[in-house]
């Protein structure tokens, strides 16, 4: 089925990645430094940093009010690297689940071999007694190799979905 993206938007296949059981070898951690109730300012500059090329947006988006509610949900850890060159958001909100809800490096970071460090961290934080499940998704607008780095660190694609959002550059 063919669908047409209304003017102003764009359209992005999303492609839902989960674990079932912790990796037998994760390989080396990046060092991450938990990041309690970070301030907004602060956190969006990050933010923007790691994800302007590849259109992360939601978060720039959302009003004070809701991004506080998220970030400073006592379900949901924040962690950065310790110059804050990377970023790793857990949500542990759905029940025997973690999310990773975002992960990224910034641009100088990338190529390296600092994401499967930085993989190896968020996946020992994620699995914890209680978490059956860890799961994570990306599009076709995140970096070239997302899918299948995250295919090579052990999860499985278990849905593709198309997402048409209001095209944010405009």
């Amino acid at each position: 089925m063919i669908q047409d993206v209304p003017a102003g938007h764009i359209a992005a296949i999303v492609t839902d990645l989960e674990m079932t059981a912790p990796p037998a070898d994760p390989g080396p951690a990046a060092p991450l430094v938990r990041w309690r109730s970070p301030d907004l300012d602060a956190y969006r500059a990050l933010f923007r940093e790691i994800g302007e090329e590849w259109l992360w947006f939601s978060r720039l988006s959302l009003p004070d009010e809701a991004l506080a509610a998220i970030l400073h949900d006592p379900q949901v850890e924040m962690y950065a690297g310790p110059d804050r060159e990377s970023i790793v958001e857990l949500d542990f909100r759905e029940q025997g689940a973690c999310e990773i809800a975002f992960f990224g490096l910034v641009a100088p970071m990338t190529g390296r071999g600092e994401g499967r460090k930085l993989m190896a961290a968020a996946l020992g934080l994620a699995w914890r007694e209680g978490v059956d499940r860890v799961w994570l998704h990306t599009c076709t607008m995140d970096h070239p190799v997302a899918l299948p780095f995250y295919l090579s660190c052990g999860f499985r694609a278990v849905r593709r979905r198309i997402e048409i959002e209001p095209d944010p550059r405009l």
